[in-house]
C-alpha cells in the first residue's frame, strides 16, 4: 500500500509540473469498453476445468498473497492430476520449465523467474504420485 501510495503521489505531483504543457496534446481519455470477451474451446482447457473440479469437490484450495498479489490456489491429484502432468510434456520441454527437486519431477505452464508464486505447475514422485497446482488471479476482491 505504502508503494502505491507513493506511486499516486509521484504521478500526481508529474501531472501538477507537466499538466498544463499536455493538457492541449492530449484528447478526453478512451471510455472503458465493457464488452464481454469473446471465448474459444480448447480441448486443453479440460485440464484446468478437471483439475478445478476435483479440487473443489475435495475442498483442496486456498489463497496465496505475495506483495499485494493474491491468488486463489486450487490443488488436484490423482487422474486429473496425471492428465495435466502429461498435458504439460511438450510445452514444458519447449520452454525449459521441467525440473527435478526433492525427489520430484515438476512441470511449469511457464519459466519461473523467482518463485512458484503465480505459476501453474503438476509434480511427480512417479507411480501413481501426480499432484497439480492451479493458480487463479483473483485480486484483492478475494480478501474484501
Amino acid at each position: 500500500m505504502q508503494r502505491l501510495a507513493f506511486v499516486a503521489a509521484l504521478v500526481s505531483s508529474s501531472i501538477a509540473v507537466t499538466g498544463c504543457a499536455s493538457l492541449s496534446d492530449a484528447g478526453p481519455a478512451a471510455a472503458p469498453d465493457y464488452t464481454p470477451i469473446q471465448t474459444q474451446s480448447h480441448p486443453r482447457a479440460a485440464l484446468y476445468v478437471d483439475c478445478i473440479a476435483q479440487a473443489t469437490a475435495a475442498r483442496a484450495y486456498g489463497y496465496a498473497e505475495d506483495d499485494g498479489n493474491v491468488r486463489l490456489l486450487f490443488t488436484c491429484t490423482g487422474a486429473p492430476a496425471r492428465a495435466f502432468y502429461n498435458g504439460l510434456a511438450a510445452r514444458s520441454a519447449a520452454i525449459g520449465s521441467e525440473i527435478q527437486t526433492g525427489g520430484r519431477t515438476f512441470r511449469m505452464t511457464e519459466r519461473v523467474e523467482r518463485d512458484m508464486f503465480g505459476v501453474d505447475y503438476c509434480s511427480t514422485g512417479g507411480a501413481n504420485d501426480f499432484t497439480c497446482v492451479v493458480s487463479l488471479n483473483t485480486g484483492a476482491a478475494l480478501l474484501e
